[in-house]
């Protein structure tokens, strides 16, 4: 098979891509941090588990929509659990595995943190960007997810 090098538009679209992917991370988390007090990987499973009732989810479940590795996420559940902003539990559907709960300081902290990151991301990102341009990058977005679904399965963690 022959390699297929990129030419230099798409060469320029890659790094542009990884550039903005690392640099807007990499400001967002600063100011995650500086607003909150909170991780990236904090700031996520709070954000999830709030999403869904009572606040809790199967590890399973949670680790599968984060596309985490089981070990990346039981070692941040037990760094969190320690500062009091989520609980395990046992699993009554499934006595091999845990559920993860937010608790009332979970909530409470991620009920602090959203504003400042939406903000944070509208400053940085959206209001940057033409409707039009945002809905060219969902469908990016969502053409390249379902590449990798059709590759990997839907919620497949990252390799």
């Amino acid at each position: 098979m022959e390699r297929r090098w990129l030419d230099e538009r798409e060469h320029r679209a890659w790094r542009s891509y990884l550039c903005l992917r690392r640099r807007l991370g990499a400001r967002l988390n600063h100011h995650l941090w500086a607003d909150s007090g909170m991780s990236e990987a904090d700031y996520e499973i709070l954000a999830v588990l709030s999403e869904h009732p009572e606040g809790r989810m199967s590890a399973l479940a949670l680790r599968c929509r984060l596309l985490w590795e089981k070990s990346r996420l039981s070692h941040q559940v037990r760094r969190m659990e320690e500062r009091g902003l989520v609980a395990r539990e046992a699993n009554p559907a499934d006595a091999r595995s845990a559920v993860v709960r937010l608790t009332p300081e979970g909530r409470t902290a991620i009920e602090g943190a959203a504003p400042h990151r939406a903000e944070r991301v509208r400053e940085h990102f959206i209001d940057l960007l033409t409707p039009e341009e945002l809905d060219t990058l969902t469908r990016i977005g969502e053409r390249v997810a379902a590449r990798l679904d059709a590759l990997e399965g839907p919620g497949a963690p990252a390799a």
